[in-house]
């Protein structure tokens, strides 16, 4: 595989494939695909513990090596966490520092938004989102031992 997978269809599978083989992984249904030699997508879910779960969808150029543009949601079970996406907002100076990348975070998720200083075109963004989700797992586990050991008291 090259430096840069998102050079190539075939190096870019292989990066999600090997990424995406890793004990906090419990399923995914993560397929990257192309009609042309040129472009391709990735998209689908990665399955974690506790019913945390990513929906992601890339659309990548292989010509000019990056991401052209994307949208990555992260679900507890049900409910959405957060999302990052890549919607232009160039009237909020607030996100001008990673424009146009940003997250959707609570309170009113839609509208509240932050910036995103690891989220790039350039290079693949799922590392980043693998070790920030395996973080909240974490924490959401410490919280559930935190409130079993109440119980027990």
């Amino acid at each position: 595989m090259s430096d840069n997978p998102l050079k190539s269809l075939t190096d870019y599978s292989h990066f999600v494939a090997e990424l995406l083989n890793h004990p906090s992984v419990e399923r995914s249904t993560v397929v990257v695909w192309s009609d042309s030699p040129y472009t391709g997508v990735a998209e689908g879910e990665v399955h974690f513990s506790n019913g945390v779960r990513l929906r992601l969808r890339e659309e990548l150029d292989f010509e000019a090596n990056l991401i052209a543009s994307y949208g990555y949601e992260v679900y507890q079970d049900d409910e959405r966490l957060y999302w990052y996406d890549d919607f232009p907002h160039p009237n909020d100076p607030d996100l001008a520092s990673t424009f146009p990348h940003h997250k959707h975070v609570p309170p009113n998720i839609k509208h509240n938004r932050i910036i995103a200083p690891e989220i790039s075109f350039t290079q693949p963004n799922l590392p980043v989102l693998l070790n920030e989700i395996e973080g909240l797992i974490k924490e959401k586990g410490e919280e559930a031992d935190q409130e079993e050991g109440e119980t027990h008291q």
